[in-house]
């Protein structure tokens, strides 16, 4: 078996890429094996639950790889959304004042997934409210953060979008 060190490059970020949508297609294959068995309220219930666990794993793995230290304020909220597991295969911006960061989710791979096969948007809310703040808040816990938009609020420019201060 071929080591992670005799890769290329090209085939080192073709293979984080190839991780990245594997692991959003596992997450949304649970999801919605979830939902057929229960329906939507719980499998939400449940997305929510998962999501608290895991944005805290994400975020300290990514602290403890990439030396940003606890209490890092925005600059490192900034840093951090650089390495969740989807920054490379979704289409973001962030934007900065002295006080505040935005985050936008401008093409979303499950989002659009949904629109190709005629489903309505994933009403995700309630989830990213659990993701984004836990994440942010395992990076500082002064951050506090604030649902700009998000599904299942109109689809403007962008599919979500979230403020972070402190």
């Amino acid at each position: 078996m071929k080591k992670l060190e005799d890769y290329t490059k090209d085939e080192l970020i073709k293979l984080i890429k190839v991780y990245a949508k594997n692991w959003l297609s596992h997450d949304g294959c649970w999801f919605l094996a979830v939902e057929e068995k229960y329906g939507l309220e719980i499998a939400i219930e449940l997305d929510k639950k998962s999501w608290e666990r895991f944005a805290v794993t994400e975020a300290r793995r990514i602290m403890n790889e990439f030396g940003i230290p606890e209490n890092s304020g925005l600059n490192g909220l900034e840093k951090a959304f650089q390495y969740r597991l989807y920054a490379h295969i979704n289409e973001q911006e962030i934007s900065r004042t002295e006080n505040s960061l935005q985050f936008k989710m401008v093409e979303c791979r499950v989002q659009k997934t949904r629109r190709e096969k005629k489903l309505p948007l994933f009403p995700c809310k309630s989830v990213g409210m659990v993701e984004f703040t836990n994440f942010a808040q395992t990076i500082d816990k002064r951050i506090q953060v604030r649902c700009i938009s998000c599904p299942p609020d109109e689809v403007k420019e962008f599919y979500c979008g979230w403020e972070f201060t402190i």
